[in-house]
This record gives structure tokens, sequence and C-alpha cells, in this order.
């Protein structure tokens, strides 16, 4: 039987043996999957374990865990901020779940010249992130926060960490960084204020592939490429 991974607030102290009263996971674990006592199930903080723990006994509003064993970690390789255009519809949300599958650290929205969609769920992008996480199985929640404008972002992080800005038909560029920056443009392309920013700050670009591709095939791809 598949082990669910469930994650949990870190202020909660996963011990030998406790009662859990998280309202939402007791709602998952009675409700729809069917838990019942004897069933085995991983519960992470984002911070410091990963642990099997068996259900002894399952309420309304409680379940009672006994510790069966902790499991080693398992964290991106590099640490990876994408800078994104916001998107419209859910392509936003596609964006965030795929990329944390694949390992990005930070989220950072981008308000852009031709960005369509300037409203963000933050909530729900969070809500995402968390069930990307325990799907896919890494250990840690990538952070994200309010959208920001480019300027802002440049301002902030150039120096700091390399940056790297995506555009169709560059030459490759040195993407070989642990801690890198991607930056991904909306539908519309950089416009050409926006490269002017690029190039009086010196940020390098690259391509990740000759054909045109969506915004958010191109988050997506330059994120797998940045992993490896």
């Amino acid at each position: 039987m598949k082990l669910h991974r469930f994650f949990i607030d870190p202020k909660v102290e996963l011990k030998q043996d406790f009662w859990i009263h998280d309202e939402r996971l007791i709602h998952q674990w009675l409700k729809v999957l069917r838990y019942s006592a004897g069933q085995q199930l991983i519960l992470f903080d984002g911070a410091n374990h990963d642990r099997l723990y068996k259900i002894q006994e399952i309420k309304l509003d409680e379940a009672h865990l006994v510790l069966i064993t902790e499991f080693e970690r398992k964290l991106p390789v590099k640490n990876i901020y994408l800078f994104w255009s916001l998107l419209k519809k859910d392509k936003n949300d596609w964006v965030i779940q795929k990329t944390t599958e694949l390992g990005v650290s930070h989220f950072i929205p981008l308000i852009c010249d031709r960005t369509e969609k300037t409203g963000f769920d933050e909530p729900r992008a969070k809500k995402i992130i968390i069930e990307a996480t325990e799907q896919c199985g890494r250990s840690d929640i990538p952070s994200i926060r309010e959208p920001i404008t480019l300027q802002t972002a440049i301002s902030e992080f150039n120096g700091k960490i390399p940056l790297i800005m995506c555009q169709q038909g560059d030459n490759q560029t040195e993407t070989n960084f642990e801690n890198v920056g991607i930056l991904i443009g909306p539908e519309g392309g950089w416009s050409d204020d926006e490269r002017n920013i690029f190039v009086n700050s010196n940020i390098p670009s690259f391509n990740i592939h000759d054909f045109t591709l969506r915004a958010e095939t191109a988050a997506i791809a330059a994120v797998a490429k940045l992993i490896q």
C-alpha cells in the first residue's frame, strides 16, 4: 500500500508517541482516505524530520500516533529562485506545482511591463506548494512572497545571487551555480525598457529552446535545465 506524506506545522513536536489534533489532517485521514487504527503514514515538518508513524487510535477530532522509524530527508540539490511574470487563469498554479516538484526553493512572482494579471492569491499558492511537496517526496517547503516589480527584484537580488534571464535566440550562458535566480518574462516577452535594465545590470541571458515556448512552459523547462 502506498504511504501518503503529510506536512505538519513545525510548531508540532514529532514525538515518539503523541496525539495529533490537526483538523485538516484528521478530516483527510478519516473522511477522504478512510484511515483506521494500524495504518501507517509519513509526517514531515519541512525543517527537521520525515518520520513514519502508525495510527494507534483515531477519533473525529484527534489521532494517536506511534513512531516507527525516521527517514533521511530529501532536499533539492540546488537553491533555485524562480522569478516569473504573473500569468492569466490557472497557469500560475501549474508553474508553482510543477517547479516545486522539480526543486525550486523560492518563488518570486513579478509584475512586468507586459504582465496581464496583477492579482495574486498567496494563500492558494502556499496550499499548492504544500500539496506538491507532499506528493513529490521532498522534505522542505519552498517559500513564496507577494508580487514585486522587476526593478525591485533586481535591486534586491542582483549581486546576492547570480541572476539569469530567459530569452529566445541568445547564446547559452553559465548555469552551473548552487544558488541561482531565473527570470521568466510574460507571454508578450520582455519590453525594450526591461531589456535595457538587464543590460545595465549585467544580467546574462540564455536560450532554453529553439522553439517559442509559452511562459509557463519556459519556466518549467528553465528550472529543469538549472537543476541538473
